[in-house]
């Protein structure tokens, strides 16, 4: 952890990772997908551009030691602290880059002081990130990068004339006795100092340039976990060392106190240097979500009211009749017994409308219906009583055998590979399923058509992206239950679902190491949580096939 990130071995060249920049009219777009996203006080974000400072060194300080009888002694002034770090460390526990700020300044470095007293080293800053976020480090020519340490002084001292640049520079790296800084500047001690101090300069500035060369790239889709920790063996009662993430920014070595300019020539040195600059870098952060199998589909094929149905209505995903309903990726947890069942009496819910459901909470309440129901924590309370009601209890929790996380992804619209309409903001959070279900609407006239869109538009945008479908989930098939619809209709339901299972077998299959795999084909009726256990029997398979892959490798 204490070696700068771009050495480990999540980084890369950074010829391999500069692409072409985007243009005017790409930004502009993507700025206006991002207003988009965010109307209604929706929060997500899942990428950003952030502006990093590491700490600067602090001062070092010029002083002489003064004590009783000793009206003359040594040179004591103390160095300066080192500026703060800054890591990037990915956790668990958050979802959104919503919270991490695009200007991040570590703390400086503690000035020196008198009788030898150093400065203080700045703590470490530590950038918490989700899970699954990529961290690139900008190229020179991108525009959203800020100028680096050296850039901006460069730019400070542009239009000065010589002097008037010597005297600029030496103010900002040198620390003088008062009123020495002109008898200074005259001696051949303090201009051999100077000489010195502009070599180990150099010597920072080609590091710099070198690192210019290898961009950092990090790809945090494991949490963080030393090895301290995972061992199981270590021994108790010693402090381990808590992991800080990947260092992306150093911060700047602190100032010398003039003692170390004492020589034989110069046993009074009324001179120290300034701490150095921290680094200044600019990231651009990428979420990409990690769930376990992802919903992909057009608008109101009705994505959202099968994740609220496949996780018994505890995913609140907003549902209504408009397209582009979801504008930020929704995750969900599904929760199997060994039965196959999922979530207690999930089979039997409806899930309407939220405008509907809405309004009937809100009757209830004008009602009093709800005066006497149980507060959460008056339920948390009960759950700890000998006795208590077992109603109060999640029935479910003692028989979850196998859980998976489930992700409901906005819409997509033809194009969508070449970002339009909301574009790459959504097919990004697709990147990292293990597999994907395509969700169609069966009541349409041509059902297929749209997994024709869909499959074109995963693998304009990614080429190999469309391998990871695994099965068709055809929704809005009510009418395949019979009821109260007529035979005619329901007929024509059951030609449209043999149609849509031969397009697939025929245009669909998909080529995995060789071997041709046929996707499968569920109707389900979402709204009504008809014939879901197949499908959470299928996603099961596939999740587990997913997770041990890795092991068998």
């Amino acid at each position: 952890m204490s070696t700068i990130a771009e050495a480990g071995p999540s980084t890369r060249p950074a010829q391999t990772q500069s692409n072409t920049q985007p243009s005017e009219d790409e930004l502009r777009r993507e700025r206006r997908t991002e207003w988009k996203r965010r109307q209604n006080g929706q929060t997500f974000l899942d990428n950003t551009v952030i502006h990093v400072r590491a700490g600067n060194g602090g001062d070092g300080c010029v002083a002489f030691h003064r004590e009783l009888f000793k009206p003359y002694g040594p040179p004591s002034g103390g160095n300066g602290g080192r500026g703060g770090d800054v890591y990037i460390m990915p956790t668990p526990h958050l979802t959104t880059l919503s919270s991490v700020p695009t200007r991040i300044r570590a703390q400086h470095g503690g000035t020196g002081q008198g009788t030898w007293q150093n400065g203080r080293n700045a703590p470490p800053l530590i950038i918490k990130v989700p899970l699954g976020t990529i961290v690139r480090e900008l190229p020179p020519d991108d525009p959203r990068r800020s100028k680096d340490e050296y850039e901006s002084e460069a730019e400070a001292l542009q239009g000065l004339g010589p002097q008037e640049r010597r005297a600029k520079m030496r103010e900002r790296r040198w620390v003088h006795y008062p009123e020495w800084a002109d008898d200074n500047a005259q001696r051949e001690d303090f201009k051999h100092a100077e000489r010195v101090l502009f070599a180990q300069e150099r010597e920072r500035r080609r590091a710099r340039k070198l690192r210019a060369e290898n961009l950092i790239f990090l790809d945090l889709d494991k949490p963080e976990e030393t090895a301290e920790a995972a061992d199981p063996n270590a021994p108790l009662g010693h402090r381990r060392v808590e992991p800080m993430g990947h260092l992306v920014a150093q911060g700047g070595t602190g100032g010398t106190g003039n003692p170390a300019f004492l020589s034989p020539t110069n046993r009074s040195p009324k001179w120290a240097t300034r701490g150095a600059e921290g680094e200044r870098v600019s990231f651009a952060l990428e979420l990409k979500l990690l769930a376990d199998v992802g919903l992909v589909g057009m608008p109101n094929a009705g994505k959202s009211t099968l994740l609220r149905a496949l996780t018994g209505g505890r995913a609140r995903t907003e549902v209504a009749g408009y397209a582009f309903t979801t504008l930020n990726p929704i995750v969900g947890v599904v929760r199997v017994a060994e039965d196959g069942s999922f979530d207690e009496h999930a089979e039997g819910l409806v899930h309407d409308e939220t405008s509907v459901e809405e309004a009937h909470s809100r009757a209830l309440l004008d009602s009093g219906a709800l005066a006497d129901a149980l507060t959460r924590n008056q339920k948390r309370a009960l759950e700890g009583r000998e006795g208590a009601d077992d109603a109060t209890v999640d029935p479910f929790a003692a028989l979850e055998a196998f859980r998976f996380t489930v992700a409901d992804n906005p819409g997509l619209i033809e194009h969508a590979s070449a970002n339009v309409g909301l574009g790459h903001a959504f097919l990004r959070s697709m990147e990292r399923s293990h597999a994907l279900a395509y969700v169609v609407d069966l009541s349409l006239p041509a059902p297929w058509d749209e997994l024709r869109v869909l499959r074109e538009e995963l693998e304009q945008y990614k080429p190999g992206m469309s391998a990871k479908a695994r099965i068709v989930v055809a929704n809005k098939a009510d009418l395949l239950a019979g009821g109260d619809a007529a035979e005619a209709e329901v007929a024509e339901a059951r030609v449209k679902l043999e149609q849509l299972q031969a397009f697939v077998r025929d245009e669909m299959r998909m080529d995995m190491n060789g071997a041709g795999r046929e996707l499968d084909v569920v109707p389900v009726s979402a709204k009504y949580s008809m014939n879901l256990r197949k499908v959470v029997r299928l996603m099961r398979t596939y999740v587990e096939e997913a997770r041990k892959r890795p092991e068998a490798s």
